[in-house]
């Protein structure tokens, strides 16, 4: 003949929890909780997104003859040291 378990002594596995605390009466107040916030997920990364707004940018003003600053694209203009910091894209360097 088996020995039964003394209750409180095992986990029960149909509660997943163990015995609860008789002497725990709850919390005194309610309480609030802030709802989760949620980042939308991207197809692209920010990264590639700035770039293909600046390429988009670069072809509608190439197309409309206002093309007069160096593209981003145009590694060859910022080529730097690895020491140094890359050079500023800004459009409104004319030099080409």
């Amino acid at each position: 003949m088996s020995k039964k378990p003394v209750p409180g002594s095992y986990i029960d596995t149909q509660g997943m929890g163990a015995p609860a605390d008789p002497n725990y009466k709850g919390p005194k107040e309610p309480v609030e909780y802030k709802p989760a916030v949620v980042t939308p997920r991207r197809l692209f990364t920010p990264t590639y997104a700035k770039e293909m707004k600046i390429l988009i940018h670069e072809v509608l003003d190439e197309r409309e003859g206002k093309f007069d600053y160096t593209s981003y694209f145009d590694t060859e203009y910022f080529k730097h040291t690895v020491i140094e910091e890359e050079p500023p894209y800004d459009k409104t360097n004319r030099s080409k």
